[in-house]
């Protein structure tokens, strides 16, 4: 490598690291909501419409980065909030962030911790288009209540065999020379998943992950 090469790999190395290929994820951010009820605080959730991709997951407020639209991430959980429940931005107070979570669906979640006025709860408009309902938990119930803990597996698959049992190839592993071992699926990665249940209602995935990382916190 020539030394001005050098120095123009030294003068791209990123000054404060992200999440390496972080374009080939679906990047997206939440508001974990808090609101003060009764004296106690809860965390506000909701829960998806039947119709819509996830329906019926409980879920914080959030969505997909908007190139053009969002400033930042921050942008992007304020403005979801607002587009999910009809909570204005002068309404929402930011307390933080936590660490960036790669999930192993292949997403980048950002997560801000924030309180909202309690009068903007009461004046909530949800969009039923996308949120059947809200739910608000005490803080104290996570506290007290440790989640089960399950595992699921994740394997990497060179092919399918599609419904009319034509074998579709993704990963051409015989054209490249590589190792029989990667013929047949392979990894089976396991990976915990957390559950909460409260009053009917099951909280998993994703949620269950901010929720713990929170509890931990808080």
């Amino acid at each position: 490598m020539k030394k001005d090469n050098l120095k123009k790999l030294v003068s791209n190395l990123p000054k404060h690291p992200n999440v390496l290929g972080r374009h080939r994820f679906f990047n997206s951010a939440v508001l974990i909501p808090i609101v003060k009820i009764k004296g106690e605080y809860h965390l506000l959730f909701q829960k998806r419409a039947a119709h819509i991709r996830q329906g019926g997951d409980i879920c914080f407020p959030g969505g997909g980065f908007e190139e053009g639209v969002d400033k930042d991430f921050k942008d992007t959980a304020l403005r979801e909030t607002f587009e999910e429940l009809g909570i204005p931005k002068k309404d929402i107070k930011i307390l933080g962030q936590l660490d960036t979570y790669v999930a192993p669906i292949g997403a980048v979640i950002e997560s801000f911790v924030a309180r909202v006025k309690k009068k903007a709860y009461k004046n909530m408009k949800i969009d039923h288009n996308e949120v059947e309902k809200t739910i608000v938990i005490p803080i104290s119930f996570f506290k007290e209540h440790k989640p089960k803990e399950y595992t699921l597996a994740h394997e990497i698959q060179p092919y399918k065999i599609d419904e009319n049992g034509n074998k579709e190839i993704f990963f051409p592993v015989e054209e490249l020379g590589l190792p029989d071992t990667y013929k047949k699926p392979w990894g089976n990665k396991k990976h915990k998943i957390w559950v909460y249940e409260y009053e009917g209602e099951v909280i998993w995935g994703i949620t269950s992950v901010l929720i713990k990382d929170v509890i931990e916190k808080y």
